[in-house]
């Protein structure tokens, strides 16, 4: 596969090596010749000094016989105007763009372009980790498919669900256990394992039953404490 990125920082130079060392083809993009510094020699043959937004500057990288673009540079608008022209103009199927603002972010999604908003999940990792199931944190999914229609988000494991099995909680809820963490190991559930105590679960709903997924959830706990 033939790889285009549009920025040579940390995340684009780092991105292109381990594309590079997987057999595909990359060309790096960016405004700034001292940013190529970061590239192996060899990679940095394929550099491209120039604007992303500019068609003749994507021709260059190949973007015609791209199969994937990645937009990583460290402006907003210059990523998704440019993920927007590989897809929409150059027709390449695979796009993701970084989003640092997070209200921008879920904008985008709408329009079919993938994003990563690191400034947002981020914060919302840390939130996690400091207080795991607290109410009242509102923390947005850790990932939604780019309609908007399916959501995984992290859900605590209450008192009542302990030592129940996977297969038990994905018939009382409309949810899919994507994977679990347990004891810092990341595990693929089946059906009949049992959940322990302190296990992370990850879970794949609709993004309209998100509210009512942890409302359930909440109200089981209730009841195991009340009886």
């Amino acid at each position: 596969m033939h790889i285009v990125i549009l920025g040579c920082g940390r995340v684009g130079s780092t991105l292109a090596h381990r594309l590079e060392d997987m057999g595909h083809s990359v060309a790096v993009i960016d405004q700034s010749p001292e940013a190529f510094r970061r590239l192996r020699p060899a990679t940095a043959k394929a550099a491209v000094h120039g604007a992303g937004q500019d068609r003749d500057v994507l021709i260059a990288a190949g973007i015609e016989s791209a199969s994937a673009f990645a937009a990583v540079s460290s402006g907003d608008n210059s990523n998704i105007i440019t993920a927007r022209v590989a897809r929409e103009t150059f027709g390449v199927r695979n796009v993701v763009a970084r989003i640092y603002d997070p209200r921008r972010a879920a904008v985008y999604q709408r329009l079919g372009i993938p994003t990563v908003g690191t400034v947002h999940w981020t914060a919302d990792t840390v939130l996690r980790r400091l207080m795991p199931g607290a109410a009242g944190l509102d923390l947005g999914p850790l990932w939604r498919d780019p309609s908007g229609t399916l959501v995984m988000t992290e859900a605590p494991l209450t008192p009542a669900w302990i030592g129940r099995r996977v297969k038990q909680l994905e018939a009382a809820l409309p949810l899919r256990v994507a994977y679990l963490v347990r004891a810092d190991r990341i595990m693929l559930p089946r059906g009949d394992d049992t959940l322990h105590a302190g296990d992370v679960l990850h879970v794949l709903a609709r993004a309209e039953e998100i509210d009512r997924i942890q409302a359930r959830l909440a109200e089981a706990a209730d009841e195991r404490q009340g009886g």
